[in-house]
């Protein structure tokens, strides 16, 4: 018996149409076909595999912090995403460069879930 690998990730949102719209157009992740459940929410593709699943309606404050209740995505490259980051006015803390080389940087999504961009060194 074992896990075979992570599914999905799921955040609650306040307002499913604005974080739709930060995951697609900022985050540049491919929306898709979510099964008509009886609460608001979207679903996008993470890589091959994971999904992202956004569940609306939250009330509940975020506690959201880029050294936990966060997850990262792998990049291809981190110069062009710091740009395209800035160029849409997102908010982002510094690149840092990890121990094992990798560098690193953090958005924000618009109710304060930290999502990690990391590249790993070559």
């Amino acid at each position: 018996m074992k896990a075979l690998e992570l599914n999905h990730v799921a955040l609650h949102v306040e307002d499913v149409d604005k974080s739709v719209t930060f995951y697609r157009d900022v985050m540049k992740l491919p929306i898709m076909a979510r099964p008509d459940f009886d609460f608001p929410g979207a679903w996008f593709r993470l890589g091959k595999n994971q999904e992202l699943h956004l569940i609306g309606d939250r009330n509940q404050p975020v506690h959201s912090h880029h050294r936990g209740g966060h997850f990262a995505l792998m990049v291809d490259c981190l110069d062009e995403w710091e740009s395209h980051l800035d160029a849409h006015r997102a908010v982002r803390l510094d690149r840092k460069k990890r121990p094992d080389g990798a560098l690193q940087t953090f958005v924000q999504d618009p109710d304060g879930h930290w999502i990690e961009l990391c590249k790993l060194p070559v």
